[in-house]
């Protein structure tokens, strides 16, 4: 599934899972990152950029 496929909202979703999920201080930072790529079937690539573009535009659970 390429980033640029899934919609905005689809991305935000992806970009909050990853944060509650490194949150949760169960994972580390790159276990959390492959967790959250197989659970979306996404790229470790695809999700360093909805990671960068959460980060970027301040996406939710950043800012409430």
């Amino acid at each position: 599934m390429a980033a640029k496929s899934l919609t905005v909202q689809q991305r935000k979703s992806i970009f909050h899972a990853l944060v509650e999920l490194q949150d949760e201080r169960s994972f580390t930072i790159a276990d959390s990152k492959k967790e959250i790529a197989s659970r979306y079937h996404i790229s470790k690539e695809q999700l360093e950029l909805i990671e960068r573009e959460g980060l970027t535009k301040e996406w939710p659970p950043l800012v409430s």
